[in-house]
């Protein structure tokens, strides 16, 4: 995650002061937003013999297998139900797609995703999908770039942001801590909504190459394999996550099908990966 120096600008705060729209944008208009830009984003993945689950938007190699569609619709509350009629072309009972929706780690910080959803006015399927594209909901995941945590925050955006370090802990050490990583999160992707009103895909593009590479190009995707792919996977994966389709619903059901939390590998064409994590809570 990177961020500019535009939103930290004092003239950026009276805009929005003065009447910028607000920042709450109606589910339906970015999930039209988000099918806009991700059309036809199918997501591929398989869980090795350790455990690992590998997720690409690209079939990397014969062990890749579609679990995502991006021209199918699906309702996860019927599929928590057990209803029929759900659209087959996703393959909502492979282990993988069980794993997304049930990892351990969706339950052990629903409350924190809530609560920082409720602050900054951002959905929570929103800060899901992230977190899942970002960290595979590992909490001291590390990218090779410095990115920490759940949320991959940048020290320098936290920082920003009033984040400083003390005697007791680093900037980086605060960073591993899930509450400081999730609101940082969404008060980040608050101030990017409000950049760019009604075009969520336009914030989920500068979550991951930073505002000002998204208005070099004037106001669009900027054209990095590593970015688009992120947010044709995070538009999926934000699908996954809206109400009625989300770990809530399976919680409960979570310990049948996930022995322990398992690691996830995001894999996006154009990005290094992170190196696998020595653990995981």
């Amino acid at each position: 995650m990177r961020i500019g120096n535009d939103i930290m600008q004092p003239g950026f705060w009276r805009r929005f002061l003065s009447g910028v729209l607000p920042v709450a944008v109606a589910a339906a208009a970015l999930c039209m937003s988000l099918t806009a830009a991700s059309a036809h984003a199918d997501v591929y993945g398989y869980i090795d013999a350790d455990g690992m689950a590998h997720v690409s938007t690209e079939k990397l190699d014969d062990r890749y297998q579609l679990f995502m569609r991006g021209d199918a619709t699906f309702d996860s509350d019927k599929i928590a139900k057990g209803i029929p009629g759900v659209d087959v072309k996703q393959n909502m009972s492979s282990p993988l797609m069980k794993l997304m929706l049930q990892h351990p780690n969706l339950k052990k910080y629903e409350a924190m995703l809530d609560q920082s959803a409720k602050e900054f006015s951002v959905e929570p399927a929103l800060l899901k999908a992230i977190m899942a594209a970002e960290s595979g909901f590992n909490p001291t995941a590390v990218s090779p770039k410095g990115a920490i945590g759940l949320m991959q925050i940048m020290p320098e955006t936290a920082e920003r942001y009033g984040v400083q370090g003390d005697r007791r802990k680093t900037i980086q050490q605060k960073l591993t801590d899930p509450k400081i990583n999730i609101r940082l999160a969404a008060r980040y992707l608050r101030d990017l909504q409000v950049l760019f009103p009604k075009r969520l895909e336009l914030a989920i593009a500068s979550y991951n190459a930073g505002e000002r590479a998204v208005q070099k190009y004037n106001n669009q995707i900027p054209p990095y394999p590593e970015t688009r792919n992120y947010v044709q996977l995070v538009a999926q994966f934000y699908r996954l996550y809206q109400p009625g389709g989300s770990a809530a619903n399976n919680a409960g059901n979570a310990g049948d099908n996930v022995e322990k939390p398992r690691r996830i590998e995001i894999i996006l064409p154009g990005r290094r990966s992170m190196p696998p994590p020595t653990s995981i809570e």
